[in-house]
């Protein structure tokens, strides 16, 4: 995996209240959340990249209101229409 340096105000880890470790464990899983979120990346590379496995990186995303699934209404209504008929 590509690493890549960020630079932050030193005032977030006061702030956060937290260590450098724990600040970069949870940069990785923003960036991860928005680029998944963003379509760059599946669910199971988003968890990768967080270090998690699929299931928890999809609960996660559940926890902050994050949809797992992107599909227009009109998707939706072909599918349920296509359940109603089976």
């Amino acid at each position: 995996m590509l690493s890549i340096n960020i630079n932050v105000p030193e005032t977030l880890l006061l702030k956060w209240d937290c260590s450098k470790e724990k600040l970069r464990e949870e940069t990785q899983k923003l960036i991860a959340i928005k680029f998944f979120e963003l379509g760059f990346l599946t669910t199971g590379q988003a968890a990768e990249m967080c270090g998690m496995n699929r299931i928890d990186f999809m609960i996660e995303l559940s926890s902050l209101g994050i949809p797992i699934v992107r599909m227009e209404k009109e998707e939706i209504q072909k599918e349920i229409e296509k359940a109603k008929s089976l």
